[in-house]
């Protein structure tokens, strides 16, 4: 039997997939104990591709190894010599009797719903429980609704919500809230609007949401990966569960995560709350914190707002727009209005069941999140299609019995407006195309949510490193072009080379996308919309092959408008060199005798919602294709 949420979660995949996993993770584990004092086997690369492509996609596995005594780091997992080796034992323990078990014939073993709750990694408990009910009840129809979905020691979804309806938490949470404040801007802001557009179609409620979704992510709630140590203030990593308190339990928190401090090896407490009205005093968490929080300030600023429970592990909210007669999709994570699509386009998550929850109804939303509903059906298979209708129609008989007739009318005409949206899939728009922004680059990379695309741009992996070939070795020369009307790199030093797509040799990028301008002819690079900074950056490194270099020149360009900003540097070692991106060719002396190096480009600034134009980098006409808008040459000698 799994003994451990992450254990628990991977046994929940199908038997080949889980056999699969269990062989790498058991080999992980098996290398570093049998080989205690060899750093090599300590350590994982993210961008390995047996890594990459048979543990990061599969749910539970990268869980396991953060169990087992696992860290993160820039682009690598790293299991330290402080960690437990006893820890690590116990996880590949009941690995291995979960995979012995099965390879006799023995049954999977079946997570109850409190395994469940136990096992989601980013949602509240009372989120999981929907889970549970949803997905692991049995797939046979049934004459009768079912009743609600209930957990033990939390609230289901469907019962939680109606906790954003108290009075008295909706006054605490308008104490919290300079309610004053974005009350006027968003009234402002309306009557700009109405000026610059006398038909303007948009309400109150539309720039009130804006301006709550703006405070709430850069003023009043922050994200966690790992807490501080609270007695040093130095870096933790997030290890094996601990015990809730009575107090704990009292707020919802039936998962304590362990902040172990590696410097004075003190555990930090990480409770992760579900009671809305703790929240507003911690102001802290990750997304399911973000969103319950969120939500219960909507509801106390008079907002109508349900709460959005997605079963590939991730909740935002939705608001009603009067003005517009339809739900708006808002994510507080990532300070996002009506982008429904981010998710399935942006962060390549691959969607089976969105529902929402609110005081009056549940309803099945998931074809408002997808351009790709034969997809999304094909995955939707853990209960059937007529059980989970008529599980949501007795849901929603048993909350809306006390209604009016009046009330119950405007509910039935608001779905059937939402049943016809649903119909036709939605075609991306330019916000929806970025990876995901919250949340550290390994932990994203870890959730696969790290994709940003375009129109016909590649999103494949980053970690990409230029390394010298056999002619280029000969040669003592590397020497590389990009032209982003063609979307193509020119390795010209090794037979001219060409590498289609901006990140195919990408180091890292960090919430940046290309960007097409059809209408203008445009392309460049720019941050992806909504986030404040960007990143991108390229690796070459010359010491594999025993070579260094003698001279580096550097050809980038950039451009920005009102107060954006691009940042570019190298960076060999400690040594860091600015540079400017005006289009000229430049010789960066400080590489010389280096035999590696990166190249940054870092992108902010800019002003209103158009900010993430404002920083550009490789702007360039469509119809400019023999030119390079980023030109890099490298002569190298022996090392």
């Amino acid at each position: 039997m799994a003994v451990s949420p992450a254990v628990t979660t991977l046994c929940e995949n199908p038997n080949e997939v889980f056999l699969d996993a269990a062989k790498l993770l058991l080999t992980y584990a098996d290398n570093i104990l049998r080989y205690p004092n060899e750093e090599k086997y300590r350590s994982i690369r993210i961008g390995n591709p047996t890594f990459s492509t048979k543990l990061l996609p599969i749910k539970g596995a990268v869980e396991c190894l953060f169990e087992m005594g696992f860290e993160e780091a820039e682009t690598h997992l790293v299991f330290p010599r402080s960690a437990s080796v006893e820890q690590l034992k116990i996880i590949r323990e009941s690995i291995a009797a979960e995979r012995d078990q099965r390879l006799r014939g023995g049954q999977p073993a079946q997570p109850t719903a409190q395994a469940t709750v136990a096992s989601a990694p980013e949602s509240s408990s009372a989120t999981a429980a929907a889970a549970a009910a949803a997905a692991t009840t049995s797939s046979q129809p049934v004459t009768t609704p079912p009743p609600a979905p209930s957990q033990p020691t939390s609230l289901s979804n469907f019962q939680h919500v109606m906790l954003y309806e108290n009075p008295e938490l909706q006054q605490k949470a308008r104490s919290s809230i300079p309610h004053q404040q974005l009350t006027s801007a968003a009234e402002h802001k309306l009557n700009e609007a109405k000026k610059a557009d006398p038909e303007c179609k948009l309400g109150f409620e539309d720039f009130l949401v804006l301006e709550l979704l703006r405070w709430f992510k850069q003023d009043f709630f922050s994200w966690v990966d790992c807490l501080p140590c609270s007695r040093c203030g130095g870096k933790t990593q997030n290890g094996s569960s601990l015990s809730p308190t009575a107090d704990d339990l009292r707020w919802g928190a039936q998962r304590v995560e362990n902040h172990y401090c590696q410097s004075c090896q003190l555990s930090t407490r990480f409770p992760r709350y579900n009671n809305p009205e703790k929240l507003l005093e911690t102001r802290r968490g990750r997304c399911g914190e973000w969103a319950n929080c969120f939500t219960m300030c909507c509801r106390a600023m008079g907002l109508e707002a349900r709460y959005i429970w997605d079963s590939t592990d991730h909740v935002w909210t939705e608001i009603y727009s009067v003005a517009q007669r339809r739900w708006l999709h808002c994510d507080s994570c990532e300070n996002t209005c009506d982008k429904p699509l981010l998710y399935e386009v942006g962060w390549g998550k691959k969607l089976a069941y969105i529902l929402a929850f609110s005081k009056d109804q549940v309803v099945d939303v998931t074809w408002r999140y997808s351009c790709k509903h034969p997809e999304v059906l094909s995955r939707r298979t853990k209960v059937q299609e007529a059980w989970l209708l008529h599980t949501i129609n007795g849901l929603n008989a048993s909350r809306q019995q006390s209604l009016s007739p009046d009330k119950k009318k405007v509910l039935t005409e608001r779905l059937l407006v939402e049943l016809v949206e649903f119909i036709s899939p939605k075609k991306p728009k330019p916000g929806e195309l970025g990876g995901r922004n919250s949340g550290s680059l390994a932990w994203r990379i870890a959730r696969g949510e790290t994709r940003g695309a375009d129109e016909g741009s590649s999103t494949q992996a980053t970690a990409f490193v230029f390394t010298p070939t056999e002619k280029e070795k000969s040669d003592r020369l590397l020497h590389v072009r990009y032209n982003a009307a063609k979307d193509q790199y020119c390795r010209v030093s090794n037979n001219s080379e060409v590498i289609h797509s901006w990140d195919q040799c990408v180091w890292t990028k960090e919430s940046v996308f290309r960007k097409v301008e059809n209408d203008w002819q445009m392309v460049y690079i720019a941050r992806t919309e909504g986030s404040s900074e960007g990143k991108i950056s390229w690796k070459f490194d010359f010491a594999p092959a025993g070579l260094k270099i003698k001279s580096v020149s550097v050809m980038a360009s950039s451009q920005t408008f009102h107060s954006g900003k691009v940042c570019w540097h190298s960076q060999a070692g400690q040594i860091t060199t600015e540079f400017s991106g005006d289009g000229n060719t430049q010789s960066i002396q400080s590489l010389c005798g280096s035999s590696e190096f990166i190249v940054v480009a870092g992108l902010s600034g800019g002003e209103g919602e158009t900010s993430w134009q404002h920083s550009q980098l490789f702007r360039q006409s469509l119809k400019q294709t023999e030119e390079s808008s980023f030109e890099i040459l490298i002569h190298l000698e022996d090392a």
